[in-house]
């Protein structure tokens, strides 16, 4: 069991940075790719980013590549999404996720065995 509490959102203007942070209970975290994904109001829920268990590989929508960082902790058992060069369209609920798979499938949340709760991320322009 995985357990996923998410941090970090909040209101901010475009063009500015947030950092989300996604802290992971249980000692088998590093067994587990991590992914971020987000919800708009009204809309489905998309795919962000993905990161392997190591680290070494990652994944990223179009939408957010260039302007958006995966990386993980496992020794403080977080990952977190650096995210920078905010737009009025990034607003969303993001929520982390944890999946014991790798490779393209990691885009889809049907993939995904835990999710967290989500935090707010609002856009303003």
């Amino acid at each position: 069991q995985v357990q996923l509490v998410e941090s970090g959102g909040g209101v901010v203007q475009a063009g500015g940075s947030l950092r989300l942070s996604c802290a992971a209970s249980g000692r088998t975290f590093a067994a587990y790719s991590m992914g971020w994904f987000r919800q708009a109001p009204g809309k489905e829920r998309e795919f962000v980013a993905a990161i392997t268990w190591t680290g070494g590989s990652t994944y990223y929508a179009d939408s957010v590549k260039g302007r958006f960082t995966i990386s993980r902790d496992n020794g403080k058992n977080t990952v977190y999404l650096q995210m920078n060069s905010l737009k009025p369209e990034d607003t969303a609920v993001y929520s982390c996720a944890a999946t014991g798979k790798w490779g393209a499938r990691v885009r889809l949340g049907a993939e995904y065995d835990y999710w967290g709760q989500g935090t707010q991320v609002t856009v303003s322009s």
